[in-house]
């Protein structure tokens, strides 16, 4: 019912940036909250930004003052952009939407950080 597509994950230095976006279609007027999950080897999945209907949101302890989310509610696009970032941020980053019936992934990006 809805796709998700992610891009712009790579390869980065500790202390450098990134930029991820999704792009939802489909039946995307169903839309509520659309944002980012990660999961790195061998761990869980943990939620790291989401932007609800209402136009809030929520960051993880982890990112928080680091990353930022930003939601196009008409283009139904959010993108993740990523600054300062350190080796525990290595993960596959996966992008993500719900509506009233059920929640939706994207196929995953690699983003691994070096130095």
């Amino acid at each position: 019912q809805v796709q998700l597509v992610e891009s712009g994950g790579g390869l980065v230095q500790a202390g450098g940036s990134l930029r991820l976006s999704c792009a939802a279609s489909g039946t995307v007027e169903g839309i509520n909250d659309m944002g980012w999950y990660r999961q790195a080897s061998g761990k869980e999945r943990e939620t790291i930004a989401i932007v609800r209907g209402d136009r809030s949101s929520w960051y993880a302890t982890s990112v928080k003052g680091r990353f930022t989310a930003s939601r196009n509610h008409v283009e139904n696009t959010v993108i993740l952009q990523m600054d300062g970032l350190i080796a525990e941020d290595t993960a596959v980053y996966y992008c993500y939407a719900n509506d009233w019936r059920r929640g939706y992934w994207g196929q995953g990006t690699q983003v691994t950080v070096s130095s």
